[in-house]
């Protein structure tokens, strides 16, 4: 049987050539008036995702990435 990549995980997560899995931060798309410069402007930057969660998005992602 194929495997196939979770095609909902692999939009939203990338991995890098060091093996560590970046994604974006939520809430910055709706109700920008209220939150303030700062909060918006950490929210636009990318991140890694944690240690502990990383093996489960590798594993739904990676056939996609082989």
């Amino acid at each position: 049987m194929k495997l196939k990549s979770h095609r909902a995980s692999a939009k939203r997560f990338t991995l890098t050539k060091s093996g560590l899995v970046k994604m974006n931060h939520s809430h910055h798309r709706h109700n920008l008036g209220l939150k303030t410069a700062k909060r918006k402007r950490h929210l636009r930057t990318g991140t890694y995702l944690s240690s502990c969660f990383a093996p489960t998005i590798k594993a739904m992602i990676a056939p996609a990435h082989k």
